[in-house]
């Protein structure tokens, strides 16, 4: 039983499993290279053997506790026939939404496009890099796809003014995404993935009033599916307004808290494990206080079952050598 397991499964509090979102990227300059000679960031997430090996370097850098493998929450847009493609600066731009054509899609044409992604986690799980370690799959959570969908561009900004003009088009999306959503996760988990990581990065976009419909009752659905393989699910609903509220209703086995809220109110309302939280930034500053931040989350969650992690994606400018003593202070904690 990897470290992670036994925090989520036997709510051990006296060890300290940690794993970063974003680990396997952007600061190391090994992927820098291999980023440089694959220039389209769809085409090298669907390269299996480049994206396992992204993968694990960095556990071949650090005492990490998993794998998360190296893929995007937007390879489903893209499954569906959806152009998806990155642009430097400017992040994700998404094609106009066919809905006629996306209702045509089998579930074998989605898993033909998107295959790749499972090859990768087939040979994540069965390296002996991820011999006592967790490998992790993901999915965008529904409400956060179809901002992307029907957005078609981050929503930093700001939403498209029209984005809610026409709820039909929004009701069939979110019943599409619902079900592709579990196909991918089936096939995620059926190639090896033991636990499954949902990303609501756009959660905070939405006002109390219509959370149910678009939160909620989504994910929960997505929660119950995951749960009927024996297979735990973390929930990451950042910058959501009530974390508890969220618990309550959507009940995933671990929730993951961004660096906005304090963990004090969070280990008071909250009984499940817990991941996360540090402010990415932190690790652009120095060993000091690098220290003092991350013990203070040590500190809190000392006796509730918990996971070390950042409250979002590790930055680029961040130097792997802190990274290394991150990594290092949690397991001498």
């Amino acid at each position: 039983m990897s470290p992670i397991d036994q925090v989520i499964l036997d709510k051990r509090t006296n060890i300290n499993p940690i794993w970063i979102m974003r680990q396997a990227g952007r600061y190391l300059p090994e992927f820098r290279k291999i980023r440089k000679l694959n220039p389209n960031f769809v085409k090298l997430c669907l390269n299996e053997k480049l994206s396992c090996e992204i993968t694990l370097q960095p556990l071949k850098r650090f005492d990490l506790d998993a794998a998360i493998i190296f893929s995007d929450i937007l390879i489903v847009p893209y499954g569906l026939n959806q152009k998806v493609e990155f642009k430097k600066e400017v992040g994700p731009l998404l094609g106009n939404l066919n809905l006629e054509n996306i209702l045509k899609l089998t579930e074998i044409d989605f898993v033909k496009r998107v295959n790749p992604v499972y090859k990768l986690i087939n040979l994540v799980r069965n390296n002996k890099i991820t011999k006592n370690k967790s490998t992790i799959g993901f999915i965008g959570a529904p409400w956060t796809l179809l901002v992307y969908m029907l957005n078609q561009k981050s929503p930093k900004a700001g939403l498209r003014k029209d984005f809610f003009g026409d709820k039909h088009l929004i009701n069939k999306t979110l019943v599409i995404i619902e079900k592709f959503l579990k196909i991918h996760i089936k096939y995620q988990i059926d190639n090896g993935a033991q636990v499954i990581q949902i990303f609501d990065s756009w959660a905070g976009l939405l006002s109390e009033k219509d959370l149910s419909k678009y939160i909620y009752k989504p994910t929960l659905n997505l929660v119950d599916y995951i749960k009927s393989f024996n297979i735990p699910v973390i929930c990451f609903p950042r910058n959501i307004k009530n974390y508890k509220n969220y618990c309550d209703i959507v009940n995933p086995n671990v929730i993951c808290i961004d660096y906005n809220v304090d963990p004090k109110k969070i280990l008071k309302n909250i009984k499940i494990p817990i991941q996360g939280g540090m402010n990415p930034e932190i690790l652009l500053t120095d060993k000091e206080n690098l220290k003092k931040e991350a013990k203070k989350y040590l500190d809190i969650f000392k006796d509730h079952p918990y996971i070390f992690n950042l409250g979002h994606g590790i930055l680029p400018k961040t130097d792997p050598q802190m990274m290394d003593y991150l990594v290092k202070m949690v397991k001498d904690y």
